[in-house]
């Protein structure tokens, strides 16, 4: 099978540094993938001069004169930035030359392009974004992580459906169970919303397992497949969990140098210190996918290095694979046409 996927590859903090060499190391590891990288071909091809030819029918240039900046408020970037190449990226999926979108460029901005170029899959109100946290029992799927604020019981809802045909492609598991974020498991708590929606799923064909605390998040008493929140609450959860991931780095690398003697420990634990980096390891859990939309488009975290931005192409990868947009799509449209008989 053969997959197609567009490169943002003038998005995000480093642009061409992280995104050319995760690219070029894709290609090398799966024969079957093409890509196209998108940017200021000034730029892009002396970067590309020998894999253009190392890998010629695999991988291509287009052009794109314009480039969204980190910084750039949405609705500007949708107005002025026609050219740009995070645009161009997206439009080369609407026009079917690409099966998938991956940038590391503006969150924002990517999203409300996304959602003009691409359109809403029907029954969907709102986009979300799901990608995996690092677990006691591996790592587990969350969304919504930002795109809505505020999310109503059918939303959230939605976001479930959506959530759940994610998993199934990227895990193999057959049925995920879901959890629904909350600030206590009892049925009392909670505010209306998540109320709501519990309900929703409880009437739902998703393996449901109920409310689920934020600790379930990294170490529940059980692997939850998939907890399903609105994005102000997975926003902040994401962040606060990068953040102490690189604060357990920081203070051990501290500690490991503050002497002789701990420099020697150091050295003896090497193994299993670099076993639990690689646990924690944000970059290896890097690719958001933007759910609701007819298309496939990956979110690469803004400061991805090559090794990060490579995880987020093999996200795209697997999606592409699962034929993931159109199980969405009747998963959506079987759990509506459900509701609308009950």
């Amino acid at each position: 099978m053969s997959l197609i996927i567009s490169i943002d590859a003038m998005g995000g903090d480093h642009g061409p540094d992280s995104t050319i060499p995760a690219s070029l190391d894709c290609l090398r590891e799966n024969p079957d993938l093409q890509l196209i990288l998108v940017g200021n071909e000034q730029i892009l091809a002396p970067l590309l001069e020998h894999a253009l030819v190392e890998f010629s029918g695999r991988l291509s240039l287009q052009h794109a004169s314009q480039c969204v900046a980190m910084d750039e408020s949405p609705s500007k970037a949708l107005r002025n930035k026609k050219d740009s190449s995070m645009r161009v990226a997206i439009n080369l999926v609407r026009e079917g030359k690409a099966d998938a979108c991956v940038s590391a460029g503006n969150t924002g901005a990517l999203m409300a392009t996304a959602r003009f170029v691409l359109k809403m899959i029907p029954g969907i109100d709102r986009p979300a974004i799901i990608s995996s946290m690092p677990s006691i029992f591996g790592h587990t799927h969350v969304l919504d992580l930002g795109a809505n604020v505020d999310s109503p019981a059918a939303s959230l809802f939605q976001f479930a459906v959506m959530g759940a045909e994610v998993v199934k492609a990227l895990e193999n598991i057959s049925d995920p169970t879901v959890g629904l974020l909350n600030i206590g498991e009892e049925e009392t708590k909670g505010n209306e919303q998540v109320k709501a929606a519990a309900k929703l799923l409880e009437n739902s064909k998703l393996n449901y397992i109920g409310y689920v605390e934020g600790n379930s998040l990294n170490a529940g008493d059980e692997k939850v497949d998939l907890i399903v929140c609105d994005g102000f609450v997975g926003n902040i959860a994401l962040k606060s969990i990068e953040g102490a991931a690189k604060m357990i780095t920081s203070v051990m690398k501290e500690s490991f140098s503050s002497s002789l003697f701990t420099k020697v420990a150091a050295l003896i634990s090497y193994p299993v210190l670099k076993a639990i980096k690689n646990r924690i390891d944000p970059r290896l859990y890097n690719g958001a996918s933007f759910l609701g939309l007819k298309g496939l488009v990956i979110k690469s975290h803004g400061g991805a290095d090559a090794l990060a931005f490579k995880t987020a192409i093999h996200v795209a990868e697997i999606e592409v694979e699962k034929n993931v947009i159109q199980k969405i799509s009747e998963q959506v449209e079987h759990a509506l046409s459900r509701r609308e008989n009950t």
